[in-house]
């Protein structure tokens, strides 16, 4: 089979772990990388081996020998991208979010709905974790039985990138739509994907970007500027699903708090599971409650092998092997719970569906 040669669209920081994953690929050949500076664009060309690079993506959509295209740009061009992509007859990895609007969502999936069959896979990357995998199997065996709560905490107490991310007009939001788009989905999908029915939100903009704070260092955008920030600094939200099941979620780029948190869990009438910070079973047999620790590689997400095995399904789909498991339906779904947190908080009452 010839190999799948794949565009990269987008050169900066989260680029790296789709180059690094293609390149890991016996199947692919980095074939085009384009971005807005072309310098960086041509710098990760000599890298990856790639033969072309520009800083207007239609050039790059205009090569017929590209299969495939792994979108990595601001969040405000996902739609735009996305939608030339497939019209160029382009599979399509997006990174999450989808987009920044339920109506942009909409316009990307009718886009793949006359796209003759080509594959959009949203990069909700968390859901190709091995830990995920796992606890996967466990559920649909029916090990937990009905999941019918989840909740999820993604807690920095200083940790706004700046740049791009704190830009509501090219991101779409702050620590929500960032980090909260990655825990409300596992959840979701761990759930069974049920059909969302009402959300109540709250965001608040209280600390801003603590440029002020001293002695404690985190990641900084390329484009990192303290004077500029116009994302939440944390938003909260309860979501009520059609089958009665309900999740509830807490999200921060920056929280007067003790310590950063990651805590992922859903619990059903058979059993239940911490996900994060590592993933224990909870169950009973016998009469006896157990906690189950399940002996894989990573109880944890692994960044590295989360991406690697997300390129490799992403891979897979292009060929024909295999469909995604990540559809763009699951991006749309998504995209009107985060954009409902956000509006629910602005009006101060439930967005219901």
């Amino acid at each position: 089979m010839k190999p799948v040669k794949i565009g990269v669209i987008g050169a900066g920081s989260i680029s790296e772990m789709h180059f690094d994953s293609y390149k890991n690929h016996s199947d692919v050949e980095i074939y085009a990388v384009c971005d807005l500076n072309l310098e960086r664009a041509e710098e990760k060309a000599q890298k990856y081996g790639a033969s072309k690079f520009f800083s207007d993506y239609n050039e790059l959509l205009a090569l017929d020998e590209i299969d495939a295209v792994s979108i990595c740009t601001w969040n405000n061009s996902h739609a735009e991208i996305s939608i030339a992509a497939l019209r160029a007859g382009k599979h399509v990895l997006v990174e999450k979010p989808l987009c920044k609007t339920v109506e942009e969502a909409e316009e990307i999936q009718k886009a793949v709905r006359e796209s003759n069959g080509k594959t959009l896979q949203v990069g909700f990357v968390r859901r190709f974790a091995t830990n995920i995998q796992v606890l996967k199997k466990f559920i649909d065996a029916g090990e937990l039985g009905e999941i019918y709560y989840a909740k999820a905490s993604c807690l920095r107490v200083l940790g706004n990138p700046g740049g791009w991310f704190a830009d509501k007009e090219r991101s779409g939001g702050g620590p929500l739509i960032d980090l909260g788009v990655h825990v409300i989905d596992l959840c979701w999908y761990l759930m069974g994907k049920p059909k969302v029915v009402s959300v109540t939100g709250n965001t608040y903009q209280k600390l801003g970007n603590r440029a002020n704070i001293q002695n404690k260092s985190y990641y900084k955008a390329a484009d990192f500027d303290s004077s500029k920030n116009s994302v939440e600094d944390l938003a909260n939200a309860l979501i009520r699903f059609e089958n009665g099941a309900s999740l509830m979620v807490d999200v921060s780029f920056t929280l007067h708090a003790q310590k950063e948190a990651m805590d992922v869990s859903i619990f059903g009438d058979k059993g239940g599971a911490t996900i994060e910070p590592k993933l224990e079973i909870i169950t009973e047999k016998h009469d006896t409650m157990l906690n189950l620790t399940p002996q894989i590689d990573a109880l944890t997400f692994d960044f590295v092998a989360g991406f690697q095995n997300e390129v490799n399904h992403f891979v897979d789909c292009v060929q024909g092997k295999e469909t995604t498991i990540s559809p763009v339906e699951d991006g749309v779904e998504i995209m009107k719970i985060l954009s409902a947190v956000y509006h629910s908080s602005e009006t101060g009452t439930e967005v219901t569906f």
